[in-house]
């Protein structure tokens, strides 16, 4: 019987094995498929060529994602952090690409928060979100930015996510809307435009808030918004590469053994 017995456990032990292992093939093709939708360092490279994007999803795939585009006129650039993490923020991600690519494709007269507010129908029509308590609260908090080729200005929407501008070594924070892509608040306002001047040096930053979220080994505390804005003014004075480096190995130090709370994001751009 004990034999019977170890012979079943095995087989169950072979089963759970192999189901694990395709569970995760599954979701490293999913990843494969989902960092495929977001532009790729040559796009990116031929578009703004001085930037840099820190993606350090918490799972195999992402709740944020980031994204470009440019028609003869204008450069967009957003940055979005998706209701949840790993395959749920995944699909939403997915969701929100594929709404921005159909939006910019249009022959709309173009303005960033025009975008977001079309994009907002889109998603609570995809998910038929009317505002019920009942219903799911997916949704999708993004940055954009609309870049006019000609005139070098920058339009900026936010929906519960800011930009950073650090000129001279100062750093300006240009607010959100305390709204999000999704369900419908109970006023439903239209998203503000901010039309922002830029100079030659100018380097600007979209993120989700998964660095400020962090709790950190030593503290068991967040590392929260006003230090992650103190962290890029110390480090702007460095090429965009660097950058990068330096944001990437204060989180990780930052973190140490504990386990990452949510997607990571941080996509910088320099005029």
């Amino acid at each position: 019987m004990a034999e019977s017995n170890k012979g079943s456990m095995d087989f169950l032990s072979i089963i759970g094995d192999t189901f694990i292992d395709d569970h995760l093939a599954s979701l490293r093709y999913a990843g494969m498929i989902q960092h495929a939708l977001m532009p790729d360092p040559e796009l990116l490279g031929g578009l703004l060529k001085d930037y840099f994007v820190l993606f350090l999803p918490r799972d195999i795939v992402s709740g944020d994602f980031y994204y470009a585009f440019s028609n003869r006129d204008c450069i967009f650039i957003a940055a979005g952090d998706c209701t949840g993490h790993g395959v749920p923020g995944a699909l939403m991600s997915i969701l929100g690409i594929s709404f921005l690519n159909e939006i910019l494709h249009t022959k709309i007269r173009y303005k960033a928060n025009r975008i977001l507010n079309i994009m907002r129908e889109k998603v609570m029509k995809a998910l038929h979100q009317t505002g019920d308590k009942a219903e799911t609260k997916d949704s999708i908090d993004i940055g954009l930015c609309l870049i006019d080729c000609n005139s070098g200005k920058l339009q900026f929407a936010g929906a519960n996510r800011p930009l950073v501008r650090i000129r001279h070594r100062e750093l300006t924070e240009f607010k959100p809307d305390l709204m999000t892509i999704g369900v419908a608040p109970l006023k439903e306002n239209a998203f503000k435009n901010n039309d922002i001047d830029t100079q030659p040096g100018d380097i600007f930053y979209l993120f989700s808030d998964g660095f400020s979220d962090q709790f950190g080994e030593l503290t068991n505390k967040k590392f929260k918004h006003r230090y992650f804005k103190k962290l890029l003014e110390s480090v702007a004075v460095l090429p965009m590469k660097d950058q990068k480096q330096q944001l990437e190995k204060a989180f990780l130090e930052w973190k140490g053994s504990v386990p990452q709370v949510d997607d990571v994001l941080i996509f910088g751009f320099k005029f």
